[in-house]
């Protein structure tokens, strides 16, 4: 190099996408707490106090909770390369671009993957569930709790009874729901769960917290080919999170730092206050987004609270729009994938996003982008129909 790059100094960015989220300031602040070695007594007890609040925040007695050492897809691969091998029949849910990943990595594993789609915004009925399941009586189902790519919402609550009924496991993608909206693992009876730290949880990107029923260990421990991958393997990584914290890998100490303290945030907060919180904020973006003429992707029995999708208006670009709000007003919104590529963008309240100044910024923001465009939208439009929906 002719140069040495200078210090960092990103410009500030408000981030309103699909994820990362902005991180908690108490998050940043614990990361910059002196390390400590990955088996020193002191971290062992940071890693025992971080799986004991997982579990309340997933709302399970789960002994195999713990965050995987890398970020949300590879929890996503963990649950899937543990419970598969190869021959075994497996059918995916599929409702957007995430449950579409859950059927390459099932395919890798070397499962006969049944697909069941619903169009994208849409999500499933438990009948449609339930006579493909009577008809493959697959070894796994894999579903999306909450799809970010379209931001409809798949109710799981009675998912995994009716797995149970045809003796199958349920596996759920929990990214864009944990820490947001209601995720209940024990009372849903979902099997394997996984997330990531950088939506619900207030923190970076990093790691991916999974948990594991006593049924899906069982099946683990039942297998008769060894797990695909070494670093997710969990006959191995157990024993590290597990009892005896026999050496692994090393874990990322400082994200486990930044995990524990958004995991207190949340349970400091509440549960039931959090999700309201997201409800609510929702419920103000979305009155200011409608009186800006735009129309949301999810059907609205499914809306995400936390990742609001919403068509792009005729006449407006994609690319365009999207950079002016970035360069102009530092705000960043994501853009849609799959089958929204160019359709639609992606608005992104969760975790320490979810707040009322959040909103009026962005619905201020978008108004001059969609005037901009030419859009004949009444002044300050947006941000009267949203403090009128916090007031109602």
């Amino acid at each position: 190099m002719s140069s040495i790059p200078g210090q960092l100094n990103p410009s500030p960015r408000l981030l309103l996408g699909p994820g990362p989220s902005d991180a908690h300031p108490r998050v940043l602040s614990v990361m910059s707490t002196p390390l400590l070695g990955h088996l020193d007594p002191q971290f062992l007890a940071m890693m025992n106090e971080t799986q004991e609040m997982l579990r309340e925040v997933y709302q399970t007695k789960n002994q195999l909770t713990f965050p995987i050492s890398a970020t949300g897809t590879a929890g996503m691969e963990t649950c899937l390369v543990n419970l598969l091998e190869p021959g075994d029949k497996a059918v995916i849910c599929t409702m957007g671009y995430f449950g579409n990943r859950m059927v390459e990595i099932a395919g890798r594993c070397g499962a006969q993957v049944t697909v069941k789609e619903a169009p994208w915004g849409q999500s499933f009925d438990l009948e449609t569930i339930r006579e493909t399941l009577k008809t493959v009586r697959p070894k796994v189902l894999g579903i999306v709790h909450a799809e970010t790519s379209t931001g409809a919402g798949q109710d799981i609550s009675q998912l995994g009874k009716l797995c149970h009924e045809f003796g199958a496991l349920l596996v759920t993608d929990c990214v864009t729901s944990l820490g947001c909206t209601p995720v209940k693992l024990d009372e849903w009876e979902v099997d394997a769960a996984f997330s990531c730290s950088q939506k619900g949880l207030s923190c970076p990107p990093g790691m991916s917290p999974v948990s594991f029923s006593q049924r899906a260990v069982d099946a683990l421990k039942g297998r008769k080919t060894k797990v695909q991958s070494w670093y997710f393997d969990l006959t191995t990584i157990m024993s590290y999170w597990g009892g005896d914290r026999s050496y692994h890998h090393t874990a990322p100490i400082t994200m486990v730092y930044a995990l524990r303290e958004g995991l207190r945030l949340v349970l400091e907060e509440g549960l039931e206050a959090r999700f309201a919180r997201h409800q609510k904020n929702h419920l103000a973006l979305r009155a200011g987004l409608e009186a800006l003429g735009m129309e949301y992707t999810a059907a609205k029995h499914c809306q995400l609270p936390q990742l609001n999708a919403v068509k792009i208006p005729a006449g407006v670009d994609d690319l365009a729009g999207r950079k002016r709000l970035l360069t102009e007003f530092g705000i960043e919104i994501g853009g849609g994938l799959g089958d929204f590529k160019g359709k639609a963008w992606r608005i992104g309240i969760m975790g320490q996003n979810s707040r009322p100044n959040c909103v009026f910024t962005v619905l201020a923001a978008l108004e001059q982008v969609l005037r901009g465009a030419g859009a004949k939208i009444e002044p300050g439009s947006g941000v009267a129909a949203a403090e009128r929906a916090y007031v109602a």
